[in-house]
C-alpha cells in the first residue's frame, strides 16, 4: 500500500535517520517506537505527505487514502459536534445533493423517449446504487456510535465545539478521521486526551474495523493491544519486527547483546591493528605490512550499539513528617455547578500509605474532587484533611507556576538537596531534558516540557500526600518507569488521576470509579477493576452489579436469598455508620492534637526569651498543655484501634 524507499532526513546538516526502507501492507498494525527526538513524528508527517524527506521517496498509489492525526492541530469552532463529525461524510452529502438534483430533473422533463432522458436515468440509478453502498441512509447512526465510543453523550451532539476543551475537540477530529475509514491511518499519540473506557473502545475499533494503522504512542498497554508489528528508529536507522511491543522488547535486548559482542570484538581487532602499526612503524622490513594495516584500519566501519540507557536511574522522595492515619475523609461531599450535579453523597476514606486511582470518563468529576481536596473550590458536605499533611500536587496548570526566567537546570537546582544535587543532569535526562536542553529558559519551553519540569520539581519536595492529575501525558516510556518506581517506593499516600492502565498496574490497590454523579469504591488493582467492568458490561455501569449475572441476564433469586441480601445490606449500613462515626472521632482528635502542638510551640518560643524564662506561669501552662496532649493522643490511639477493628 505504502512503499518507503531509501528515506533520509537531515536537520541543519545533521542526519536524523537514513536508508529507511519498509512497506506498509494492507491490515498492518504498526507501532513506531524510539526515544524522543528519534524522528517518529517526522516519519509520520512524511507518510502523511506533510513534510518532504532530504532524500528518498514515499510511493502511495492514487487510489489509497491516508488519514493523519497529529499531536496538536488547529481546530474549527464554527459548527456543532454533530455538524463537525458530518464533515467526514462530506462526499456522501455532495452525492446526495447530486441525486436530488437529478431526481428533480427527471420529474420536470417529459422527453421520456430521448437518449438524454435515458442517459439521465442510467446516471441517476448508478449514483443511487453508489449512495446505498456507501451507507448513505445510515451514516448518522455510525457517527453517533463513534462519538459515544469516544465519550460524548447525545446531549453533546448539538453543542458548539467552542464549548469544549482542546482535549474534547481533539476527540472530534479523531472521530472524523475514524469515520472516513482511510486505507492507512496515521496516529500520533491518540490516547493523550482519552479516558480508560474510550481507549478500550478505540483499541477495539482499530483492531477490528480499520485497515492499515501506523501509530506513535507512549501507552504500552494500548500499543500491545492494537499493534502486531513494531518498527524502531534507533541510531538513525530502523529495525522492523513483525511482533507485538512486548515481544519486540525481548528481541531488542537480544539484538543489543549481539551488537555489544560484535562491538567488543571489533574494538579488540582495532586495538591489535593499532598496536602492530605502532610497533613496526619505523622498521623498513615491515613497511608494506604497516601500510596494509593502516588501509585496513581506514576501511573499518564502526559498529554502533543501540541507544539504551542502562543507568537504572532511581528517584526517591525526600523524607517527610509522618501524617495522621487518615489523610483524606469525605462525608456526604457534593459539588454542584448551577443545575448540574457533578457528584453527590461521596463518602470515602483514604488511609495513610494507600495508593489509590481516580478513574472514569472525562467530565465525571475526578479533577473536581481533587480541587475540593486541595481547597481550590467550594463544595457541600464534610471533607477533612488529616493531621500533619504535606500535600504535593501535580496538575497541568502547575507548569504555569514555574519561574520563566530560570533555566531548566536552575529550576531543579534550587529545590535539590543532599546527594541529589550531584545527579541533577541524570534526573533531567531521564525526563527527556538531555544535552543543551538543560540550559533552556523556562519561558521558551513547550507546554509538555514545562509539565515534565514541574513533575521533576515535585519529585524532589518533602511531602506525605501526593496528588497527581494525569501525570503521564507528556512522558515517554522510560520517564514513566522512573516516575512509577519513585511512587511505588514512596511511603506516603498517593491519589492518581490517570487513564494509563500500564502506569496504574502494580501501583494502586484501590480504585474509585466516577460516573453518573456517584463515586464507587473498588478494592484491588486497575486490572481487577477493568475485569469486573468487562463482566458487567460497560453499557451497564449505571446498573447495580448484583442485578446482573456475568452473561448479562437478571438473576432469579429465591426468597431466602433476598432475605439474606437484605440482612447483609442492613448490617453493612450499620457498619458504615459505625465506621463514619469513628472516622469523625479520629479526625477530631487529630485536629485537637494539631492545635495543642501549635499552642505548645508558641509557648516554648515565649519561654525561650529572657522575660519568659522568669515567668513561672508559663511553665505551669506548658505542663497543663502537655498533659492535655498526652490525654488526647491516648484517646486518638484508642479510637484508631477501634476503627481498624471495625474496618476489618
Amino acid at each position: 500500500m505504502i512503499s518507503v524507499e531509501q528515506l533520509q532526513v537531515e536537520f541543519a546538516a545533521k542526519p536524523l535517520f537514513a536508508d529507511v526502507t519498509f512497506v506498509v501492507n494492507k491490515k498492518d498494525r504498526i507501532a513506531l517506537v524510539g526515544k524522543n527526538g528519534a524522528g517518529k513524528s517526522t516519519l509520520l508527517k512524511i507518510l502523511a505527505g506533510l513534510q518532504s524527506p532530504t532524500e528518498g521517496n514515499v510511493a502511495i498509489p492514487k487510489d489509497i487514502s491516508v488519514g493523519y492525526l497529529p499531536q496538536v492541530m488547529v481546530l474549527s469552532d464554527s459548527r456543532t459536534v454533530m455538524e463537525e463529525a458530518e464533515q467526514a461524510f462530506e462526499h456522501i452529502s455532495e452525492l446526495q445533493a447530486s441525486i436530488e438534483q437529478m431526481n428533480n430533473q427527471l420529474a420536470e422533463r417529459t422527453d421520456y423517449e430521448s437518449e438524454e432522458y435515458q442517459a439521465l436515468i442510467e446516471k441517476f440509478t448508478h449514483a443511487n446504487e453508489h449512495y446505498q453502498m456507501m451507507g448513505g441512509n445510515n451514516y448518522h447512526a455510525e457517527i453517533e456510535r463513534t462519538l459515544q465510543g469516544l465519550g460524548f453523550v447525545r446531549t453533546d451532539f448539538d453543542r458548539p465545539t467552542s464549548e469544549f476543551s482542546g482535549g474534547w475537540r481533539m476527540r472530534i477530529e479523531l472521530a472524523k478521521l475514524l469515520l472516513r475509514r482511510p486505507d492507512v491511518l496515521l496516529l500520533d499519540e491518540p490516547t493523550n486526551h482519552l479516558d480508560i473506557e474510550s481507549i478500550q473502545w478505540l483499541e477495539n475499533f482499530l483492531a477490528t474495523r480499520c485497515n492499515a494503522v501506523v501509530l506513535v504512542s507512549h501507552d504500552r498497554a494500548f500499543i500491545n493491544n492494537v499493534t502486531t508489528r513494531t518498527i524502531e528508529i534507533s541510531c538513525g536507522r530502523i529495525y522492523d519486527y513483525r511482533v507485538k511491543y512486548d515481544e519486540f522488547m525481548q528481541l531488542r535486548a537480544e539484538r543489543r547483546e549481539q551488537q555489544l559482542h560484535a562491538y567488543e570484538n571489533q574494538q579488540k581487532e582495532i586495538q591489535e591493528t593499532k598496536d602492530f602499526i605502532e610497533r613496526f612503524r619505523y622498521k623498513p622490513t615491515k613497511a608494506v605490512q604497516v601500510q596494509s594495516r593502516i588501509k585496513q584500519l581506514e576501511k573499518i566501519i564502526p559498529i554502533e550499539v543501540d541507544e539504551v540507557d542502562n543507568s537504572a536511574l532511581r528517584l526517591k522522595f525526600p523524607p517527610a513528617q509522618r501524617s495522621g492515619d487518615y489523610p483524606v475523609i469525605c462525608e456526604e461531599v457534593e459539588k454542584v455547578y448551577g443545575k448540574h450535579t457533578v457528584f453527590s453523597h461521596v463518602n470515602l476514606t483514604i488511609k495513610r500509605g494507600e495508593k489509590v486511582a481516580f478513574v472514569g470518563k472525562n467530565g465525571e468529576g475526578k479533577s473536581t474532587l481533587v480541587k475540593c481536596i486541595m481547597g481550590e473550590i467550594p463544595f457541600d458536605g464534610n471533607l477533612k484533611i488529616g493531621h500533619n499533611i504535606q500535600i504535593g500536587y501535580f496538575a497541568q496548570n502547575q507548569a504555569q507556576l514555574l519561574d520563566e526566567n530560570l533555566t531548566v537546570f536552575d529550576t531543579i537546582d534550587r529545590v535539590a538537596v543532599g546527594d541529589i544535587r550531584t545527579r541533577i543532569k541524570d534526573i533531567l535526562g531521564a525526563f527527556m531534558f538531555g544535552g543543551e536542553a538543560i540550559e533552556k529558559k523556562v519561558k521558551v519551553l513547550s507546554g509538555g516540557e514545562r509539565s515534565r519540569l514541574a513533575m521533576i520539581r515535585l519529585l524532589l519536595e518533602p511531602v506525605n500526600l501526593l496528588i497527581l492529575d494525569e501525570p503521564t501525558n507528556h512522558l515517554d516510556m522510560r520517564s514513566k518507569d522512573v516516575l512509577k518506581e519513585a511512587i511505588r517506593e514512596f511511603d506516603g499516600t498517593v491519589i492518581v488521576v490517570s487513564h494509563d492502565r500500564e502506569f496504574l498496574d502494580g501501583l494502586v490497590t484501590k480504585v474509585y470509579e466516577f460516573g453518573g454523579g456517584q463515586v464507587r469504591e473498588h478494592l484491588g488493582g486497575i486490572y481487577d477493576f477493568l475485569q469486573k467492568k468487562r463482566i458487567d458490561s460497560l453499557d451497564k455501569l449505571s446498573i447495580p452489579a448484583n442485578s446482573f449475572s456475568p452473561t448479562g441476564e437478571k438473576k432469579l433469586s429465591d426468597t431466602a436469598e433476598i432475605s439474606a441480601s437484605k440482612l447483609s445490606y442492613e448490617q453493612q449500613k450499620e457498619q458504615q455508620k459505625l465506621i463514619r462515626r469513628l472516622e469523625k472521632s479520629v479526625a477530631d482528635c487529630e485536629a485537637r492534637i494539631e492545635k495543642l502542638e501549635t499552642d505548645i510551640a508558641a509557648l516554648e518560643e515565649q519561654m525561650a526569651t529572657p522575660e519568659g524564662a522568669a515567668d513561672m506561669t508559663l511553665y505551669e501552662k506548658h505542663t497543663n498543655l502537655k498533659k492535655q496532649l498526652d490525654s488526647v493522643v491516648e484517646e486518638w490511639e484508642a479510637v484508631s484501634m477501634e476503627l481498624e477493628d471495625a474496618m476489618g
